[in-house]
């Protein structure tokens, strides 16, 4: 298994720190509006990571976070006389919609910023205590400086960070780099803290939850590439002030989506919501595994389309030679797969998923399965490698997030099949094709 570690720039070979064992943790949303499908790409990405794994029989520890703690969450409060606690809860309760509807898992751990509130303040207190941080006026500050290999995982310098960025101008700071820790301030939701009455910054939330829930250094870590510099190269000179690691061995990151060759951006109004998405969100989710997660993808209603016509394209296949072996009852759930062309479809699969995670091969090998399930359905029936098709595109189509409905046959549906055979064999067309018309209302066809 090779993984492109972020850190280390390079490709390597993956070995978790516990046996049959994987922690990870992605970056989760700020919720004060509703996700763009920019936001959806670590979403599905992460997810299909997850999928792999446990495919593979590993247990995986996944966490993603909720940023319920923000400037822009405080001002939708005070817009629209709320609390900060009905806008997060109202766009949390979206995100997971937008989520499960896009395919992905639910079923993890989903920590809050404002559940977290003391073990922050007390990460917070140790670093200061550590000399790794500094007090003025109540808002506390991380000394970049204090750690030699600041800006190893943007690969810069801090000289070059300091000439290339946008530093805002703070007397308080010894270094312009110095990042806050504790926002002094009663605006808003705020905590009483050794420091202060206020509120954390940004940078620590995802630090402590992972020191929290993990208490160790985790496998992987990942989210978007915009939040490498300066959200994750803050976690990592975190990380090795208070534990003494860089708080994850591997750290993954997703290209961004763009729209009409520009970034999406919420605050300038070009975006296209998770949940305006016209499309089956599932084609759009192909559409995302359609590009090799660390390159950009150019977002276009055409390149869409190319992706709705072939997920139909699949669930009519993969639909149709479930419903020929239920019709038939002939279904095996549990079949072993000893057909030379399918394990080669699910050996190439395997190769491109263990290549770091190259879902574009994956979906290729995907397709050739298609194309062979195509072929056994137009010979005569053997119902040992129908089966064994099904099992394998099945495999495939889980690990992906693409599912395609399976459920078994009522009689009243067998009996029209059976009618519409029976019309067709006849040679009663008209009749045939008005049962036709039926079992493609009923999607049986």
């Amino acid at each position: 298994m090779k993984i492109f570690n972020s850190y280390t720039n390079s490709l390597e070979t993956f070995v978790p720190h516990h046996e049959g064992q994987i922690s990870m943790y992605v970056c989760g949303p700020t919720v004060y509006n509703y996700i763009h499908i920019g936001n959806a790409r670590p979403v599905v990405f992460f997810d299909v990571v997850r999928r792999f794994f446990e495919a593979k029989g590993y247990n995986v520890n996944f966490v993603s976070n909720f940023t319920d703690v923000d400037d822009k969450i405080i001002q939708k409060a005070k817009n629209e006389g709320v609390s900060e606690l009905d806008v997060s809860n109202r766009f949390i309760k979206a995100f997971l919609n937008d989520v499960e509807n896009l395919g992905s898992k639910t079923d993890y751990i989903k920590p809050r910023v404002t559940e977290y509130m003391p073990q922050i303040i007390a990460y917070i207190k140790e670093m200061v205590d550590k000399g790794f941080a500094y007090i003025v006026d109540g808002d506390v500050f991380f000394s970049v400086d204090k750690i030699a290999e600041y800006g190893h995982l943007s690969n810069r310098k801090l000289e070059d960070l300091l000439a290339g960025s946008r530093i805002e101008v703070n007397d308080k700071k010894h270094n312009p780099l110095d990042f806050v820790l504790w926002k002094k301030t009663t605006e808003g939701v705020h905590w009483d803290s050794p420091f202060s009455i206020g509120r954390p910054g940004w940078h620590t939330e995802c630090v402590t939850m992972i020191d929290d829930i993990f208490g160790e250094e985790i496998d992987i870590h990942g989210g978007g590439i915009d939040i490498i510099f300066p959200h994750h190269e803050n976690e990592i000179a975190q990380s090795l002030a208070c534990k003494g690691h860089r708080c994850a061995n591997i750290w993954m990151h997703n290209g961004r989506l763009n729209l009409e060759g520009e970034k999406m951006s919420k605050s300038e109004g070009n975006v296209v919501w998770v949940k305006d998405i016209s499309v089956d969100p599932l084609a759009f989710r192909m559409f995302l595994l359609s590009t090799h997660y660390r390159s950009p993808i150019a977002y276009s209603q055409e390149s869409l389309g190319n992706y709705v016509n072939e997920w139909q394209r699949i669930k009519k296949t993969v639909s149709g030679l479930f419903i020929a072996l239920d019709y038939n009852s002939v279904y095996q759930a549990k079949i072993e797969i000893g057909d030379l062309d399918i394990v080669a479809s699910i050996q190439a699969f395997d190769e491109a998923m263990e290549t770091d995670f190259n879902t574009p091969n994956a979906l290729t090998a995907l397709n050739q399965t298609i194309k062979i399930i195509n072929n056994i359905m137009r010979q005569k029936p053997n119902y040992q490698r129908m089966n064994q098709g099904l099992k394998a595109v099945n495999y495939m189509l889980d690990i992906l997030g693409l599912s395609v409905a399976q459920l078994p046959l009522s009689e009243e549906d067998k009996n029209l099949i059976h009618r519409w055979e029976a019309a067709r064999k006849a040679k009663d067309f008209f009749l045939a094709d008005a049962i036709r018309s039926e079992l493609a209302k009923k999607n049986l066809i």
